[in-house]
Parts: structure tokens; sequence; C-alpha cells
């Protein structure tokens, strides 16, 4: 442990922050990044992530260099960033990784992620904060995604006939057909909200195109398909500007929360209290079997009316 004087604002200028790979699993550690920012304004941030979650910090203001681990490359590529690595003596490196990286990196004072044992029934967010419990002050900053002009400016453009209407976004797909609500209960949703919403914005990657042509076919309201259209940042944007998203456990819900958009995730299978999208304007549910199929599109429906008070 370091001596208070060491690990004071004045005397740190170097941090290194290793964060995770999945996009909803890189949204996660935003505040725990932010918490250090908080607490050491001055300080340069070194992140190590990979190509997935890259593009979560593209924009973040006080990050100095980005560092790419590439799994494919194993250990060579390990000892590739390894050397690069060390060329830096840092006074903080927080691993919320552990894949052993920081037991070979130069640093003052090195902060480990939680053992997973004894964080079960923590949130993601939690756990990844609390590894810092020694240095910073226990307020919980959001998550956060850093965007441009650029990508608000796309997602204006894209919108500028929807300015100061009710969008719904929607995000049909995730990685795992067990995370998936049919497209048949987001249709039920739809058509039980359609009179409160003036645009429906459908999100996603190429493979949830099938699902979005099922959708616009049978639905009879104004709808946008911008799934595998746009990029992360140009999604999130949209998600900025949507009154309300619902989607699958998937890394959408995630980035609606960095951007303080209302959401419902639809769990199947996995554990919501560990990795649902943060933030009290985050709503979810999971059916008692696990069975995703099994939650109807009116409950859901019910839900949001209530909580945007729409009746």
């Amino acid at each position: 442990m370091l001596k208070k004087s060491q690990y004071s604002p004045v005397n740190v200028k170097k941090i290194l922050f290793i964060t995770l790979s999945n996009i909803g699993d890189a949204i996660l550690t935003t505040p725990t990044i932010q918490a250090i920012h908080l607490k050491y304004p001055n300080a340069v941030i070194d992140i190590v992530g990979d190509a997935r979650s890259r593009i979560i910090f593209l924009h973040c203001p006080y990050m100095g260099k980005f560092y790419e681990k590439k799994k494919q490359s194993g250990w060579l590529g390990v000892i590739a960033l390894l050397r690069i690595l060390r060329r830096t003596n840092y006074d903080i490196a927080i691993d919320l990784r552990s894949d052993g990286l920081l037991y070979l990196i130069k640093a003052k004072f090195k902060i480990f992620k939680l053992l997973n044992k004894s964080t079960l029934s923590m949130h993601s967010v939690e756990k990844h904060f609390f590894s810092l419990k020694e240095i910073v002050k226990p307020t919980i900053p959001g998550l956060k995604i850093w965007l441009s002009k650029k990508e608000k400016m796309k997602a204006n453009k894209l919108l500028k006939e929807f300015k100061n209407k009710k969008i719904l976004a929607l995000g049909l797909g995730a990685n795992y057909d067990g995370k998936i609500w049919p497209t048949s209960s987001f249709l039920e949703l739809a058509n039980q909200l359609e009179k409160y919403f003036d645009l429906i914005l459908l999100l996603g990657s190429k493979e949830d195109n099938k699902r979005s042509s099922v959708f616009i076919k049978n639905y009879s309201g104004a709808v946008i398909d911008c799934a595998g259209i746009y990029s992360i940042l140009e999604t999130t944007a949209l998600l900025e500007r949507s009154t309300f998203f619902v989607g699958n456990d998937s890394g959408l819900g995630h980035m609606a929360s960095a951007v303080n958009t209302p959401s419902f995730t639809v769990f199947g299978i996995g554990e919501p209290w560990r990795y649902r999208p943060w933030g009290n304007k985050a709503l979810w549910h999971q059916d008692s079997n696990n069975n995703i199929g099994a939650i109807p599109g009116s409950l859901v429906a019910n839900v949001i009316i209530k909580q945007l008070k729409l009746d």
C-alpha cells in the first residue's frame, strides 16, 4: 500500500488502465476510469484493450495512448505489448481484466481486480469500482461513451424530420440465440406502443437484417432500419436522440445507459443482477425459468407506459 502522499493528485502523472474486451463489458468499466480521472485530473491515462473495446474510448479527452491487446497474436503479441508498456514507469496501474500483464508492468502502485468468488452478489460496475476503494471516494460515476460532433451531426441528419418527436429504439438481436426475444414479441410491443411513439429505430448489426425485414413487413408505423449501417458511436448518438430503448442482453442496452436514455432489457439466460445495464433508468425482466420467449410484449409495453407516464 502506498503512503497517502505518494498517490496524491500532485504526485500521480501517469496511469495505466487495463479494460475488458466486449463492448458492454468495456462500458461497465467507464465509471472506474472516470473516478480515476476525477481523483487525478492532471494525469494522463493510457488504456489497454482490444479492437472491440477501443471504439468506446476513441474520444476520451484524458486518454493518452491506447494499446491494443491482440488475442489472436498469442504469446508473441503479449510479449510485444509488454515491451512497449515497460518503457513507461507508471505511478498507478489498474487491471480489471486479470490476464497477468500487471505483474510485469512497471508501476509504483498496482490495483488488481476483485476476485469473482467474493463479488458474486455485486454488479459488475460495483466490482470494478470497489477495486479502487483505497484511493477514491465511494460515489460511483455514471456510465460514459464519448461522442464527437461528427457522430451527433450524423444522428441529427437522419432524424431531422423527427425533431422533438418520441422515438422508440429497438435492438432485435444478440450474440446468442438464448438471449434473443422473438421478433413477434417485439412486434407485439411495438403495436401496443404505436400511438405513443412517432418513430421506431431498429438498431444492431448486419446479422439482425433478417429480423429487421420481418419486423418492417409486419409493422404499420414509421420505422427506420439502421441495423448494420451505422458504427458503434453513430448508433450511440442515435440512442442519445431516442426517447426509450428496448433490447436483448447485448451492448446496445449499455450504450443507451451511457447516454442516459431510459431502457428495458429482456433477459433470457444470464445474471442480470451482475450484468444488466447500469443506472436508475435501466429496467429489466427475466422469466423465472430463463425462458425469454415466455415474456409477453404486453408486459414490457405496460412497464414503459407507466415509466414514461404516457397514459
